[in-house]
């Protein structure tokens, strides 16, 4: 796996935010939650990946170039 740059590690770090919410879309690991699980993005790493809780008490990360998450608004989708 390539590492992203500086610079794309900062651009994540801007589009998400510490507290920003996230719903999972893909994720191909044994362990990871039941797609549409929702969570809250507690940091993001220097390989570009999200460090997460996740609504089901799991804290998998969300591999940068592997997975796929999208932001939501919870005060939309209550």
């Amino acid at each position: 796996m390539r590492f992203p740059s500086k610079e794309i590690v900062d651009r994540i770090r801007k589009q998400y935010p510490v507290g920003c919410r996230v719903e999972l879309v893909q994720m191909d690991d044994a362990q990871a939650p039941p797609i549409g699980t929702k969570g809250t993005v507690t940091g993001v790493d220097d390989t570009g990946s999200l460090l997460m809780r996740w609504d089901n008490g799991s804290g998998l990360n969300v591999v940068y170039g592997e997975d796929i998450v999208r932001k939501v608004d919870d005060l939309s989708d209550q």
